[in-house]
């Protein structure tokens, strides 16, 4: 998107930091994406800007230019200018001595291309806060400013002179076949383009400055179909527009010749098919795919026999949500709760982010195929997903040049902290309603249609819920922590900003709250509800990993860096940006420190690295522990059970849209030099970063004895089956027997987040018993406990309150030691049955 203003946000649309004058001569066209800008040009304050396009004008712009400047002169206190854009004139146009006025700039183009191309010339060119548009003929004679000017101090953002209203006033009257297509016109321009607008085409409209600039810099059309496409723009971004009517006389002299109705159609057509995606917009969705399927090659093509070995256990624990969400919606059983894991407590579903969002809708994936194959696909085509969101929203509001919006989004989803999440954490993968929430949020904070869009911001917070709360709170945080810096450099916007955004935050928190009001109420005091769950003491990042490479770097990566000992697990690898990307990212922000938008991002991505540290910062071979900010935020309800070192997440799109600046800014340069040097900046800072496939190896096949069904001999209605030790966060294979099983059968213990003790604090896995932790412990040291009757006692307890029918045993280390304990407690021996040990408890423990 064309820049909106050289300081930042302005009406709450994301710009580059290009300068808004454009040199006398051969200028920059600010809708090419290969136009040269410069960012050191002057920036002084203006209230008014006239834009004047002409074309071979050199006898009708003189006198224009006389009565315009004679009536600013003596009516227009505050400071004004005049850009007049001179569209590949070839007569004298370019050496009118009205052009020598010190307040009237000449802004050139090599050859004719129309007035769209010149309107969106000298609009770029402008600095007023507000924009006056008119032809060279001044056929609506420029006092009738004052009555655009009105309607603007009224509330509206475009003031556009009418023929066609009320109160109109026409002197001179054009040939009546021209008025005869003109009306035709109107009525066609009004119903297929713009609903409400009477007269899009008279020639003189004024604007509030920076929607101008952000409506023109949208713009492609070149021609005279321009006025219907910014005042579209308006439209649909909820910014008022007011017709007012005027004097107005037709003049001779008119460019507008036959063929140009024709091409007015043609500019229609191109309107109505402007939604239809570029080739390039189409290519980068490609490319997205093809990137994340080849990240994920090793278990794509057969996800139900191959198995992401980084993810741990949460592979199994991901693909039990999607079998569980799918068999609930099969049966019209509660998608909130179930006892299949936990029995007989169960498992609060809602408080375990099982993705309702996604795993509902993928029921019948499950059904038919299976829940590997449903999880496969949200991963892979999420990720995919979220890249383009991220580069929709670039394109939208950052820079036009696709290929650096692409590099952007590329780095904000497939940053090193997301690829280690995409080992098995889809809720931190499918990330793509977060770019679309700040898309609205934006829009909000630009007085856009407030009630619109905060109904859409309310539905679209209420659905990312249910795809993932903590990345919501997490976006949230980093949204706040862009507004509170962009505010403190453009207080101007933040003021303007301020009570559209609350109004409309309001309206969103009251569309969202009664959606998610029972699913939270359910999570946080519902069966099986929790409070915080506790991380330890070092589930913050080291200072080192925010410069360190990931171990799944393609050229930097390996089994032998420092990653491993720098993170919680390989699914935590939360920061690893390498210190390449962190120099050029210093760089492009001492570069481009006048941007606003640059330094609110620069802010950003510095506040959330040193809040994912922790309460406490150790400081690199010294021994020092100094406290970090995230010890007054760490204690405060819904963040105290935050990883503090995803916070380090939300500097991959800021570090994302610094790129894509940086690459605009660089393809923009005159000078080979410098933008051959400043791709070569970020190429080198990105391909340490280009991930390696993830790690994936055979599945461990499911027994025969529960894939040929043998368990149901020895588990009757009611009971459940007792894998040995109980599966938890640390082994949870048999959730995978259980999902193989179609959930035929019920399973004690499990690798989920529940309540423990009176408290309720959050655990993960069920609450421990006796007979848990004591198969637990055998199974870790293959060590026998001494096992008296008060022990068998207290077994037989747990056995009755699991209702136990049968405990199950595979091969595997230390399994003699565990037959033993087990013959110890139960008082009998295991049968070898379909490879595995089978303890059938029925006639024992209460059991019949």
């Amino acid at each position: 998107m064309n820049p909106v203003d050289p300081n930042g946000l302005g009406t709450g649309v994301l710009e580059a930091p290009e300068a808004p004058g454009v040199p006398a001569g051969p200028a920059a066209d600010p809708g090419d994406p290969d136009a040269p800008s410069d960012p050191d040009a002057p920036v002084a304050p203006v209230d008014l800007t006239v834009v004047i396009p002409a074309y071979n004008e050199e006898h009708r712009l003189g006198p224009t230019l006389d009565a315009i400047t004679a009536h600013l002169t003596g009516n227009e206190p505050r400071p004004w200018e005049v850009v007049v854009v001179d569209d590949g004139s070839t007569d004298g146009t370019r050496s009118l001595p009205a052009l020598g006025h010190p307040r009237v700039r000449l802004v050139g183009s090599p050859r004719h291309r129309g007035k769209g191309h010149a309107l969106r010339l000298g609009v770029a060119a402008s600095r007023g806060r507000r924009v006056l548009v008119t032809d060279a003929d001044l056929s609506a004679p420029i006092e009738e400013l004052d009555r655009l000017d009105k309607a603007l101090a009224e509330g509206a953002r475009a003031a556009i002179a009418s023929r066609c209203v009320a109160g109109a006033d026409i002197a001179g009257r054009q040939h009546r076949v021209r008025e005869l297509l003109g009306r035709a016109g109107k009525v066609l321009i009004r119903r297929t383009a713009v609903p409400g607008i009477r007269d899009t085409q008279c020639g003189f409209k004024l604007f509030d400055g920076d929607r101008a600039r952000a409506a023109f810099g949208a713009a492609r059309l070149d021609g005279w179909g321009i006025d219907v496409e910014v005042l579209r723009h308006f439209q649909r971004a909820g910014w008022p527009v007011a017709e007012v009517p005027v004097r107005w006389s037709h003049r001779p002299g008119s460019k507008v010749g036959p063929l140009d109705y024709a091409r007015a159609l043609t500019d229609l057509a191109r309107l109505r098919a402007a939604r239809v995606p570029r080739p390039a917009d189409l290519l980068a969705a490609t490319l997205f795919l093809l990137m994340s399927v080849a990240l994920y090659a090793g278990r794509f093509f057969d996800p139900a026999h191959r198995y992401l070995t980084d993810s741990l256990q949460d592979q199994n624990q991901w693909e039990w949500f999607f079998a569980v969400t799918a068999d609930n919606v099969a049966h019209l059983r509660d998608p909130l709760f179930t006892d299949l894991q936990g029995f007989p407590d169960g498992v609060n579903l809602m408080a375990n982010t099982v993705m309702l969002g996604l795993s509902v809708p993928l029921t019948p994936v499950t059904l038919l195929w299976g829940p590997a194959v449903s999880l496969s696909l949200c991963m892979t085509l999420g990720l995919a997903a979220t890249a383009a969101a991220w580069y929709w929203l670039i394109v939208k509001r950052v820079v036009r040049r696709r290929w650096a919006a692409f590099t952007g989004a590329s780095l904000a989803a497939f940053a090193p902290p997301m690829v280690s999440h995409a080992n098995a954490h889809p809720n931190f993968v499918v990330l793509f309603m977060i770019p679309l929430i700040v898309d609205r949020a934006l829009r909000l904070a630009a007085g856009a249609g407030v009630v619109r869009n905060g109904i859409v911001l309310g539905l679209m917070s209420a659905y990312q819920v249910f795809l993932g709360e903590e990345p919501l709170l997490l976006a949230s945080l980093g949204m706040l922590l862009f507004a509170a810096a962009y505010g403190a450099v453009r207080r101007d916007v933040a003021r303007g900003a301020r009570r559209p955004l609350l109004t409309g935050l309001l309206i969103a928190a009251a569309v969202c709250l009664p959606l998610v009001a029972y699913p939270l109420y359910w999570q946080f005091a519902g069966p099986q509800s929790y409070g915080s769950i506790a991380h330890g003491d070092d589930a913050g990042n080291s200072p080192l990993s925010l410069i360190a490479f990931a171990d799944r770097s393609l050229l930097a990566g390996g089994p032998r860096t420092t990653a491993g000992s720098l993170s919680l697990n390989p699914t935590e690898q939360n920061a690893f940006y390498g210190w390449p990307l962190t120099a050029v990212a210093a760089a492009i922000v001492v570069r481009l420190w006048r941007s606003a938008l640059v330094k609110a991002l620069a802010f950003t991505a510095v506040a959330a690295a040193v809040l994912s540290l922790g309460p406490r910062i150790p400081l690199p071979g010294t021994g020092v522990v100094c406290p970090g900010p995230w010890a007054l935020l760490g204690r405060l309800p819904l963040l105290e059970s935050v990883i503090e070192g995803r916070l380090a997440m939300i500097c991959a799109p800021a570090l994302g849209i610094l790129l894509a600046l940086a690459v605009d800014r660089a393809a923009a340069s005159p000078q080979p030099g410098s933008r051959y040097l400043g791709l070569l900046g970020v190429a080198v800072a990105l391909l340490p970063l280009v991930p390696a496939p993830l790690r994936s190896a055979d599945r461990a096949a499911v027994p025969a004895f529960v894939a040929d069904g043998t368990w149901r001999r020895h588990v009757r209605d009611g009971e459940t089956l007792v894998p040995v030790p109980l599966p938890d966060s640390g082994d949870a294979e048999a959730l995978h027997w259980q999902t193989a099983a179609h959930l035929a059968f019920k399973l004690p213990g499990g690798y989920f987040n529940g309540p423990r003790g009176t408290d309720r604090t959050g655990t993960y896995g069920a609450a421990p018993r006796f007979t848990s932790g004591l198969l637990r412990e055998v199974g870790w040291t293959g060590l026998v406990p001494l096992i008296g009757e008060r022990e068998r006692a207290r077994a037989a307890r747990d056995l009755a309150h699991w209702r136990a029918g049968a405990l199950v045993l595979t091969p595997q280390p230390h399994d003699d030691a565990l037959r033993t304990t087990l013959r110890k407690l139960t008082g009998r021996d295991g049968r070898w049955t379909d490879g595995v040990w089978v303890w059938d408890l029925h006639g024992s423990h209460g059991r019949s």
